[in-house]
């Protein structure tokens, strides 16, 4: 009998939250089957089996947090005949019946508040029905990301009815959207908020009704690390105006040389690399300040901010100093997707050692960021805006754009800062050296 235990699944890891068991009691397991789908600090995940044998007990549920190291469930060995009830005394003893979970061979299922619920029976195990799956489907999940299942549920719709448009036919997030509810599943309007935490219909407050939400594990990750960099970290803030038109003229031209199907970098794009190609040469903008002492990496990680479904996630553009703008365009393409339809794993979101975060396309002009934990500074990129400027003596129009970087001043100072900035702004306004 092996015990499988709460894997560690990032680096800054500390618990996870069970989301779905996609095996069942009794089911077999084969070494690098998916096991159990998982939210970390950092992303949803499946977790793969190390151990070959039959599903023999769940001890933890849906809807579970557990630290790292804890036990949520074993698997026994098939070829001893290990299973539900199986052992030197047999079934259990009368009068000691199994849990509920046991008697169906499947986990309780969680309510939309997150809470297990058992089963409602009382059926013996050898009288239970088949395993159905968890989508309705004989013996056969449907294949679907996170995002995509808890989207189908607060919807009322069955996964098995809906087309996938992911890697391999996997549902998404997209596919749930434009599918529609059952007209019968669609409750009546209420005229109080639902939730545990909604206030009662009478005694409110000036502020109206008041609904409460739990935040998830990624939301509770934020807003943990936020408060602590800005408690921790002495933000000092710098900006600087940049003249994007040479930026613009070199994007379009490389559009029209480009083919059909190729990739296309972007403004960000070219951000990113100019960043990357200044970290080269400011070894303490691409470092951290941890426990005393400056912490200085070999590699130019640069994340990437995207928002995602309620919050704001990192992915990683890795080695950015040594990729070419279209290989950084593709790669970060190719992350932004995995974030929106929740396949993004916690490897591709580790490791950076600066971090762009972009709100032109919202149309801000200037913001501040908070440094990400364990990095030196973050740049926050505004809008380019077509403005009147003074060039030799004469009012011409300019692509302009404001960019601030938020340093640690206990390793990166205001010199530091300002020479690092203006050499950003010196490969934007001269792109021709950002190589494809």
């Amino acid at each position: 009998m092996s015990e499988v235990v709460m894997p560690r699944l990032s680096d800054s890891m500390e618990e996870g939250t069970i989301l779905t068991w996609l095996k069942q009691v009794g089911d077999e397991v084969a070494v690098g089957d998916e096991l159990v789908e998982i939210e970390t600090d950092k992303a949803n995940m499946a977790y793969e089996s190390d151990t070959a044998g039959t599903l023999t007990e769940i001890l933890a549920q849906e809807g579970e947090t557990l630290p790292i190291g804890s036990p949520i469930a074993r698997i026994g060995d098939s070829s001893n005949g290990e299973g539900p009830g199986a052992g030197p005394a047999g079934p259990a003893a009368a009068g000691d019946p199994p849990p509920a979970a046991e008697q169906q061979g499947v986990p309780p299922t969680t309510s939309p508040t997150g809470e297990a619920e058992e089963k409602d029976s009382e059926a013996p195990a050898a009288e239970a029905e088949p395993d159905r799956g968890v989508d309705g489907s004989d013996g056969e999940r449907v294949k679907a990301s996170p995002l995509a299942r808890r989207f189908a549920q607060d919807k009322g719709l069955d996964l098995a009815s809906l087309h996938g448009s992911g890697p391999g036919g996997r549902i998404v997030k997209h596919d749930v959207e434009e599918a529609e509810g059952p007209s019968s599943a669609a409750p009546a309007p209420s005229t109080q908020p639902e939730g545990a935490g909604a206030a009662p219909a009478t005694g409110g407050t000036a502020k109206g009704e008041v609904e409460t939400r739990e935040p998830n594990k990624l939301q509770q990750t934020i807003a943990r690390r936020m408060a602590e960099s800005k408690a921790t970290a002495p933000h000092f803030y710098l900006t600087i105006e940049i003249d994007m038109g040479k930026a613009v003229e070199a994007r379009a031209a490389i559009k029209a040389g480009s083919k059909e199907g190729d990739v296309v970098p972007s403004f960000n794009d070219m951000i990113v690399k100019a960043c990357a190609v200044a970290l080269r040469e400011f070894p303490k903008a691409n470092g951290g300040y941890r426990d005393g002492r400056f912490e200085l990496y070999s590699r130019v990680n640069v994340g990437v901010a995207v928002a995602a479904e309620e919050a704001l996630v990192v992915p990683t553009v890795f080695d950015a100093d040594r990729k070419g703008l279209r290989q950084i365009a593709a790669d970060t393409r190719a992350v932004a997707a995995k974030v929106r339809d929740g396949s993004v794993t916690p490897p591709e979101l580790s490791g950076g050692t600066f971090t762009v975060s972009n709100l032109g396309m919202f149309g801000i002009d200037e913001f501040d960021a908070v440094i990400n934990m364990g990095q030196a500074a973050i740049l926050a990129v505004g809008a380019i805006r077509e403005v009147p400027a003074v060039r030799d003596g004469q009012v011409v129009p300019a692509q302009l754009m404001k960019a601030t970087l938020s340093c640690d001043h206990r390793i990166l100072y205001g010199a530091e800062g300002a020479e690092f900035l203006a050499r950003v702004r010196q490969l934007l306004e001269e792109p021709v050296s950002l190589a494809l």
